[in-house]
């Protein structure tokens, strides 16, 4: 007897769907171990690619989860291994990925860094981060496929993860591909400090093109933008104020003028916290995973997700952010941006391994 699977259905993720009954078949691709012992991971070697899910036809791959380590453990060599390893998935048998992101940064904090944290899409679970899972719910038609690249020098990796979906008969019309891109520039082109107070480094100046601004995001075609990881390395030294985040958000939909209609007063106003902050904080859709040192000194990694307020386009969007008000500061920034789309995408890369290192 053959079971019927439908197509993506009619219901949600809420307490309230649950009771729906669905047609689809739950799958799973995973790292279990197939000679029934308890080696239940594979191994990345140094520029090798493997494949962690090749499945055909339609679906829906709803969770991932993953955890890596150098192996045998040796904590002591490709210590920025989670901006060395990238994750790579690619949709109906598309020419371009629309997934290429360093697998750190995917999972939501930067730096090859990793820390506790919970928000609805991504989780970074203990000990100490070191659990990754991504609930983005990622629809195809006809194909996915999930890669793991390593550019790591000298160690192995040993990868266990799942790749956990809905298999069904057919997908219906109207459902954005899944995609993420990292980016990031070192260091943003701010301005001279030279005879300038600190009060005019930090608040002075104007922006009223958002030409120079830090773009998260530059997509073509038909979509919704549904938020980013963002993070900052603050490179000024100084004992006077340090604040990173003057930068005001500007997000131009199909091409429209400065002002764009979607346009901030602040990194943190826009990242849904407030007044300069300097404490860690996670929530469903904002937070702060790496808060920075003191005076908002070294690493910091902020998130803000548009699950109740994505962000459509019909022909382009452009994601931007200032880097310190009117782009006068010269920090390092770098960011994930998520968002679902048509097929096909314009083509995206990642940068080289030696630009993407903390």
């Amino acid at each position: 007897m053959t079971t019927a699977h439908g197509g993506y259905g009619d219901f949600g993720s809420s307490l309230r769907d649950l009771p729906r009954l669905r047609t689809s078949r739950r799958r799973r691709a995973s790292s279990w171990d197939r000679t029934g012992g308890n080696d239940d991971r594979v191994t990345v070697r140094p520029g090798e690619t493997i494949t962690l899910a090749d499945i055909t036809g339609a679906g829906s791959v709803n969770h991932i989860w993953m955890t890596v380590a150098p192996a045998g453990f040796d904590a002591g060599a490709d210590a920025d291994h989670l901006r060395r390893l990238v994750l790579r998935i690619t949709w109906d048998g598309a020419e371009h990925p629309s997934v290429l992101v360093p697998l750190g940064d995917f999972f939501g904090v930067g730096h090859a860094r990793t820390t506790n944290f919970v928000s609805a899409p991504l989780q970074m679970s203990p000990q100490d981060g070191k659990g990754f899972n991504s609930w983005f719910h990622m629809p195809f038609s006809d194909g996915a496929r999930v890669e793991l690249l390593s550019e790591c020098e000298e160690r192995d990796m040993w990868v266990y993860y799942y790749v956990d979906y809905d298999e069904l008969d057919v997908l219906e019309g109207g459902l954005g591909r899944f995609h993420a891109q990292f980016r990031r520039v070192n260091p943003t082109p701010g301005i001279s400090e030279d005879g300038l107070s600190n009060d005019e480094l930090q608040f002075g100046g104007t922006n009223l093109t958002g030409a120079d601004n830090y773009t998260i995001l530059e997509a073509s075609g038909r979509g919704h933008y549904v938020g980013c990881v963002l993070n900052i390395t603050n490179l000024r030294e100084t004992d006077e104020g340090n604040w990173y985040g003057e930068g005001d958000d500007m997000i131009f939909v199909d091409d429209e003028p400065f002002p764009p209609s979607l346009h901030g007063t602040g990194t943190e106003d826009y990242v849904n916290t407030a007044w300069c902050p300097s404490e860690t904080y996670s929530a469903p859709y904002h937070g702060i995973t790496l808060p920075g040192g003191p005076n908002w000194a070294g690493q910091v990694s902020v998130y803000r997700f548009h699950v109740e307020d994505p962000v459509p386009f019909t022909r382009s969007i452009r994601v931007s952010i200032e880097h310190g008000h009117a782009n006068r500061r010269s920090d390092d920034l770098s960011s994930v941006a998520y968002w679902y789309q048509e097929l096909p995408h314009a083509p995206f890369g990642i940068p080289p391994v030696a630009e993407r290192l903390p």
